[in-house]
């Protein structure tokens, strides 16, 4: 169990958007994503850096799907 829980609820417009977009796309929102919330620069900086990711062009998507299911078997991300 993490130490820290993180928020239910996001604290600023900019983290209730964030949440919603993740709780749609997974579920639901995963804790670190929580805990990065606590801090709204972290927060702001961790989705332009996952915007950027998933609008580059450089690998084919289907070779970045198959990589990122690679991954998280190996990690073993629930997500």
């Amino acid at each position: 169990m993490a130490r820290a829980t993180g928020l239910d609820r996001g604290r600023t417009v900019l983290s209730r958007l964030l949440f919603f977009l993740i709780k749609r796309r997974l579920g639901k929102v995963p804790v670190p994503a929580r805990i990065t919330a606590l801090r709204p620069a972290l927060l702001r900086g961790g989705a332009l850096m996952e915007l950027s990711q998933e609008s580059s062009r450089l690998v084919p998507p289907r070779l970045m799907k198959l990589a990122q299911t690679l991954v998280a078997s190996r990690v073993g991300c629930p997500f």
